[in-house]
């Protein structure tokens, strides 16, 4: 049984066939890409800079060699904390701070946006920034519809912009061995993969339309969405309302479809079927609490699990992820179990490591392979950077980003009909003979928040 040992597989990665054709270099000091003098560093700007927006925020300054000329939020009263954090942590003038990020975008000494928004402006935002020059990263899900990842794809090829989803799986160490492990066949044919998001998220009241903060642009936060007043649990519980995301399985699951996918090898599936609904509670939530997808693919089926009322089952804690342990599989929220003829390898994302058990021997499990994991947000931030300099497609490219984001489309659009069978044409990305879902496969933009059809 092989152990992962961080250091020694830090070094193993730098010189595998697999992370040169990835184009990537793991470093153990991320800072090392670039000594950084102030005239050379990469200049940034934010797009949203709550929860994940700072912390990605922070990420990026930690590396020496990034700094941030802007801070874009809608929601001004961010302005004040988040400037000074960031101005603490650089060292420099402070950021800029403005509602509309499409000022960061007319300044021609920024490099890269950094975008950390709603769901719903996770296109118009990439595909501007491509359009004004500007590199981008981008956190998952890659797209609100089917359509428009299309269209990102499309403006960051037209543009010649680096484009990096924040699927970080893709960067980690762990993975990328996982990924060699399958490729040179030690776990056989694989021919069923399951994927699994389960956690407790509690449903929100119905609430009545309020008057708009002081501070907030709520046009702008609407944005591409339809036109609506203000309403708070619209504000805070977007997640899971259709006009602004696509449930937890766009949210969360996001990561563990991309990683799946990636592993296996797969691209676009064949036919996706989808079931489920919201049984656990009544409230403002649209989107399912119970979820199963069934994807087929020649000679494998993928399936997908959803459950959100279920607090015993625990997303991989910190502590596993820092250290060399893994999670309790069988009640791990965020895992992957891929079955192949030799053995059956169970992985977990961010920092989760990964297992592979061959059959059991005097009732005790018997582990032919493993890796520790840690999470990959580093290294992620490091092949984005890197990418921004040699100009090579990123570990997760906008495409690949779209065509995960397309497998949580394809199984809204089917349980939003009733779990309907959608047959898929992989050369359009189109659903085949059903008119009533090719009307869920874009959304009509409220102008001036649009995706054009030449971008």
């Amino acid at each position: 049984m092989s152990t992962y040992h961080r250091r020694e597989f830090l070094d193993l990665s730098k010189r595998t066939a697999l992370g040169l054709a990835a184009g990537i270099t793991i470093l153990d000091d991320a800072r090392s890409v670039h000594a950084a003098a102030a005239n050379d560093k990469i200049t940034l700007a934010a797009v949203g800079v709550r929860g994940r927006g700072i912390g990605l925020a922070q990420g990026f300054l930690e590396r020496g060699d990034c700094q941030y000329a802007y801070l874009a939020d809608v929601d001004s009263n961010l302005f004040a904390s988040r400037a000074k954090t960031i101005a603490d942590r650089q060292g420099a003038r402070p950021p800029q701070c403005v509602q509309d990020f499409r000022k960061a975008l007319d300044d021609k000494s920024v490099d890269a946006i950094v975008v950390a928004t709603p769901d719903h402006w996770h296109a118009p935002a990439t595909v501007w920034g491509c359009q004004a020059g500007k590199d981008v990263y981008v956190e998952k899900p890659a797209s609100h519809n089917c359509w428009e990842g299309r269209k990102m794809v499309e403006a960051a090829r037209k543009h010649q912009r680096i484009v990096q989803v924040g699927t970080q799986s893709r960067s980690a160490p762990y993975n990328i061995e996982a990924k060699r492990y399958i490729d040179e066949g030690k776990l056989g044919a694989i021919h069923m993969c399951r994927i699994y998001n389960q956690k407790l998220w509690g449903n929100q009241p119905v609430v009545a339309d309020g008057p708009t903060p002081s501070g907030l642009d709520w046009d702008m936060w609407n944005g591409p969405a339809p036109e609506h007043a203000y309403n708070s649990t619209f504000h805070r519980y977007w997640n899971h309302l259709w006009r602004y995301s696509g449930g937890d399985i766009a949210n969360d699951a996001s990561h563990q479809i991309d990683l799946a996918r990636w592993l296996i090898g797969v691209d676009y599936p064949k036919s996706v079927y989808c079931t489920g609904g919201r049984f656990a509670s009544e409230g403002a939530a649209e989107t399912p609490d119970t979820q199963v997808a069934v994807y087929d693919f020649d000679r494998m089926v993928v399936t997908f699990e959803l459950t959100l009322y279920t607090p015993y089952m625990l997303k991989i804690a910190g502590e596993t992820r820092e250290n060399d342990l893994f999670p309790y599989w069988s009640q791990c929220a965020t895992r992957i179990e891929i079955y192949g003829t030799e053995g059956l390898m169970i992985v977990g994302r961010h920092g989760g490591g990964w297992q592979v058990f061959t059959r059991p021997k005097d009732r005790q499990p018997v582990v032919q392979a493993q890796r520790y994991g840690r999470f990959p947000d580093r290294p992620h931030q490091e092949n984005f950077v890197q990418c921004l300099r040699n100009r090579e497609l990123p570990n997760a490219d906008i495409e690949q980003g779209h065509r995960s984001a397309l497998m949580t489309h394809y199984a809204n659009v089917s349980y939003r009909l009733g779990g309907q069978k959608l047959v898929i044409d992989p050369k359009t990305e189109q659903i085949v003979d059903n008119d009533e879902a090719m009307r869920l496969f874009r959304r009509e933009y409220r102008r001036p928040w649009t995706v054009e059809d030449e971008v």
